[in-house]
């Protein structure tokens, strides 16, 4: 009987034997793993070790939600990128380069009811080459008069 006056046979329970090799058997596929674990502390011969070379270094194992998730958020991040090049096709000035150019200012005005994600999609686009501007990092208030030139 256990504690709430039920048969342990009644609820499944095992008996002390069968714990014991329940316990072995998870205790050797926790070693297992450990061996394929590259942040495991285990420095058994045989143990998995990070090979920063690997072409597949640093990336997810092809057909899982990681790698699905990735693409999709890149494509949002794209789209993002695009979305920003219109409104400053848009809103900006073409000058005597024939370059579209718009401050900062003005594009952060116009682009805050668009996303609240300006700063990093600018420095996405500049990264892939279709705009440039002075500077790490713009500023609201500081950097408004910084000009933006798109470079497509």
């Amino acid at each position: 009987m256990n504690y709430l006056g039920q048969n342990s046979r009644d609820q499944g329970c095992s008996s002390v034997g069968d714990l014991k090799n329940t316990w072995q058997t998870w205790a050797k596929e926790h070693e297992d793993y450990q061996k394929q674990n590259p942040f495991s502390n285990d420095i058994r011969p045989g143990t998995a070790h990070i090979d920063t070379q690997h072409p597949e270094y640093g990336k997810p194992k092809a057909g899982s939600q990681t790698e699905q998730r990735g693409k999709d958020a890149h494509r949002h991040v794209g789209k993002e990128v695009e979305d920003l090049c219109l409104v400053i096709r848009t809103i900006g000035v073409k000058g005597d380069d024939e370059l579209t150019k718009v401050t900062f200012g003005r594009l952060f005005e116009a682009y805050v009811t668009i996303s609240n994600k300006l700063v990093g999609v600018l420095l996405r686009a500049r990264k892939h080459g279709l705009l440039q501007f002075e500077g790490e990092m713009l500023w609201q208030g500081r950097d408004d008069q910084v000009v933006i030139t798109l470079l497509e």
